[in-house]
């Protein structure tokens, strides 16, 4: 029997769990609804190095999937497909594949033309690409290229624009509590702070869902630039509360310190989405809480247990969440699809199912309500009326 059609499936930007049960959700309900499916490999990158021409060996770029590959895949974290950070629209000429150096001869190139002709080549209807808001702004653009898009949202800080979760983010605040309750047994036995440093560039949901459910004394958002010593203090305070001696604070990657106006960045290279690798605040505040600590602690000093999670909650097989959640969504994508609907990024909103213009994510990043949720004093949650909301507190609006 001939293929209603055909269905593109690509995952890009940073890995997280909960992408393989979404590729798997996909397939499954695609095949059986009578569609092909083709996973486009390593995100945006596999349509940029994809050469049009029946004879080359483009298994780099793309694979046929079935039911057994995908159920397979499902049962394990990260992407099967790989993953990238490949920006078509701002190629640069060292990015630039073989095949199209005479055509994109320019320091930083929009290869989209290229990526248009691919689509026709592969006999793609539909474009099903998972990601953050780079990846799928993206997306996006294809949309508005004349491309059948449906997009699916992930990303472990939770800031997609239009949507109250994205795919990892349960996973990753699941990971964090049980990693930070795990933590403290060395940070009691020495008697110290207990610096974590979690993910969050724009926002600062990964550290404030994990230390409302506990997981911390105090936490740090990038919302909220903040005063190392007033921290100092409040750990201090906590510290000699507690009858092990010792406190916590999840401090979020993005975190700024007052006055300065600056993330920390491990170098100053930047990927093709023009974002430099975040990291280092949870160090430099540890030592600076190291330095300040006898202030606030009748002369003595306070010592430090400093870790940095990073890919230890986006590693590995995905919580419940994140295979219920994927499951979802891909079926959802397939509802649009059925129904004819493109230019869509499923979603939940206020705990229910459904979905958005993908204009959306052009919008600024989903950021934490700090009035409603956020002590800027305290340097902790604010724990307000919980009746009515959604599952996971804080929504899109």
């Amino acid at each position: 029997m001939a293929a209603k059609g055909t269905i593109g499936i690509l995952t890009g930007g940073g890995d997280v769990p909960g992408l393989n049960p979404a590729i798997r959700a996909v397939t499954v309900r695609a095949l059986r609804e009578g569609y092909r499916v083709i996973g486009i490999r390593r995100g945006w990158a596999g349509l940029v190095e994809l050469i049009p021409d029946r004879e080359a060996d483009n298994s780099g770029s793309f694979q046929e999937l079935s039911e057994d590959i995908v159920n397979r895949a499902a049962r394990t974290g990260g992407t099967f497909l790989h993953s990238s950070r490949t920006r078509p629209s701002h190629l640069p000429a060292a990015n630039m594949p073989a095949h199209l150096r005479e055509s994109y001869a320019e320091e930083v190139n929009d290869v989209t033309p290229a990526v248009l002709n691919n689509i026709e080549f592969l006999g793609l209807d539909y474009l099903i690409p998972i990601g953050g808001d780079d990846t799928l702004s993206y997306g996006y653009r294809l949309h508005t290229e004349g491309i059948k898009v449906v997009a699916i949202p992930k990303t472990m800080d939770n800031d997609v624009p239009g949507t109250d979760y994205c795919i990892g983010f349960g996973t990753c605040v699941t990971r964090t509590i049980e990693l930070a309750h795990t933590l403290r047994t060395s940070a009691g036995s020495h008697e110290r702070f207990l610096v974590i440093e979690v993910f969050g560039r724009y926002a600062g949901y990964s550290a404030l869902l994990p230390a409302m459910a506990g997981a911390a004394d105090r936490c740090v958002i990038p919302e909220v630039d903040f005063d190392v010593e007033h921290l100092t203090e409040l750990l201090v305070y906590d510290r000699n509360r507690h009858s092990s001696k010792y406190s916590v604070v999840l401090i979020s990657e993005g975190a700024k310190v007052a006055g300065e106006g600056s993330m920390s960045f491990l170098g100053s290279e930047k990927d093709q989405y023009g974002h430099a690798k975040l990291g280092g605040i949870g160090a430099r505040v540890g030592s600076e809480l190291k330095r300040l600590s006898s202030k606030y602690n009748n002369g003595k000093r306070i010592n430090v247990v400093n870790q940095r999670l990073g890919y230890l909650v986006r590693c590995g097989a995905p919580d419940a969440l994140d295979c219920i959640v994927p499951m979802a969504f891909g079926n959802l994508a397939l509802d649009l699809i059925l129904d004819g609907v493109s230019g869509q990024l499923v979603n939940i909103h206020d705990g229910i199912y459904g979905s958005t213009s993908l204009e959306c994510v052009n919008a600024p990043h989903k950021v934490v309500d700090v009035e409603r949720f956020y002590n800027k004093e305290r340097l902790r949650p604010s724990y307000l009326s919980f009746d009515n909301v959604p599952l996971f507190v804080m929504t899109a609006d």
